[in-house]
């Protein structure tokens, strides 16, 4: 993939500007966009920081402020940026994984299906509604099924674009697992398609990632199978 960026000034990405682009969602790395200082402020620094923002847009947008119900607002936007649907940025909310032995010596696969999970386009920031479904073969080890869950929840809680949430969730299960067996599939609908742009409310994107075992057409259809049952 070309990993050139286009920006305001003039450059461009495969000779497009940022407004011939428009809706198109690129994404140009499989990591998360990061600066290198982004930890350097605390979390209260932050909430202060994002609270005083956010204060701005509002009066920007001609809210008032001083009304009883708004006035919380950038408090809670804050907190909830943070605390809550963008926590996964912060590495020390990374779930903690320990590995068991396989003692039911149980070599098929494993299939999670159906993991609810909720992300927000980093191209417009509203939110990407969606399952996701993981498999995996045990090399000899396996971790607890909540475990998967809370992997998926952790990439999803940041800025994203479905094809990287779909990488990221692969590569750490492939880390933690200790095999190349595994399999995720993503079917999520985008706020930023349906509530605004092109404003198509029936489409949904699938993702992919097979790995090992699973990338081959035979698997592909059991684990298909298993699950749309």
């Amino acid at each position: 993939m070309n990993t050139t960026t286009s920006t305001k000034n003039g450059q461009k990405l495969n000779g497009f500007s940022i407004e011939d682009i428009g809706d198109d969602h690129l994404f140009t790395s499989l990591e998360t966009p990061m600066k290198p200082n982004a930890f350097e402020m605390s979390n209260d620094e932050k909430k202060q920081r994002i609270s005083i923002l956010f204060s701005e847009i509002m009066d920007v947008l001609g809210l008032d402020l001083k009304d009883d119900s708004l006035q919380g607002t950038p408090d809670r936007v804050a907190k909830m940026y943070v605390e809550e649907i963008f926590s996964g940025l912060d590495p020390n909310n990374k779930p903690k994984v320990a590995l068991f032995d396989n003692k039911y010596q149980y070599n098929q696969m494993l299939v999670e299906k159906n993991i609810t999970f909720y992300s927000n386009c980093e191209h417009h920031f509203v939110p990407i509604i969606g399952k996701a479904h993981i498999a995996y073969k045990s090399s000899g080890k396996v971790i607890g099924l909540s475990k998967l869950n809370r992997i998926v929840q952790y990439y999803a809680k940041r800025p994203q674009v479905q094809e990287r949430l779909t990488q990221q969730i692969a590569n750490e299960l492939k880390t933690v697992l200790e095999t190349d067996d595994v399999a995720v599939i993503i079917d999520a609908k985008h706020l930023c398609v349906s509530s605004r742009g092109v404003k198509d409310d029936t489409s949904a994107t699938v993702t992919t990632y097979y790995g090992g075992i699973f990338n081959t057409p035979e698997k592909i259809v059991e684990l298909q199978n298993y699950i749309n049952n």
